[in-house]
């Protein structure tokens, strides 16, 4: 099943995320001090440097060539160089543990919700909230629905939320998405004050 995403909020950009996994799995890690829509473009951004986007070119290219290629405007993120060492440690990661299969973190085995959860978690540059929200936005958008998936991504499984990169499907979600975030950063705030 390969749904289009609109997370990026620009053709290109979607259309590279919503057909390869790594280049989903790479904005999703981008997601972080930086818009959720631009982070969701870095993939493309590579792509269009490297002449294609491909897990093992990425995983082989020398350090300081991909870090340019990463921090050049526009960058891939703000902190494009730091970014570009996390896509390296990522994309060498599934070689080594999924021989470049990115899919097969959620198909090896017949893995379960939790399990699929855990192997998320275990990912450079991945958290338990991080991987909660991957596995969200695999269930709910794109079909990929082991049992108990819903449990293992918690709140980010719940039907009609706004809460994150997982419930973006237009530009009126990704502004819903982005009011979410702004309310619970104030509540927070005012928690800690």
């Amino acid at each position: 099943m390969t749904s289009q995403l609109c997370i990026a909020q620009e053709p290109e950009a979607d259309k590279l995320i919503s057909e390869d996994r790594f280049a989903l799995l790479v904005g999703m890690l981008l997601d972080q001090q930086f818009p959720l829509e631009h982070a969701f473009r870095g993939p493309k951004k590579i792509a269009d440097r490297m002449g294609g986007f491909d897990i093992n070119r990425i995983a082989d290219a020398d350090p300081e060539e991909f870090e340019e290629l990463a921090a050049t405007p526009p960058a891939i993120h703000r902190y494009g160089r730091s970014m570009a060492r996390r896509t390296q440690d990522l994309a060498r990661y599934i070689v080594e543990h999924y021989n470049g299969d990115t899919e097969a973190i959620w198909t090896q085995g017949g893995p379960d919700g939790k399990e699929v959860l855990r192997r998320l978690k275990d990912l450079p540059g991945y958290g338990d909230q991080k991987a909660r929200i991957m596995l969200a936005l695999l269930g709910k958008q794109l079909g990929v629905q082991p049992k108990g998936w819903e449990a293992a991504a918690g709140a980010y499984s719940e039907k009609n939320s706004r809460r994150s990169a997982a419930d973006i499907v237009d530009a009126e979600s990704l502004l819903e998405v982005r009011a979410f975030k702004k309310q619970a950063k104030a509540a927070a705030k005012a928690k800690d004050a």
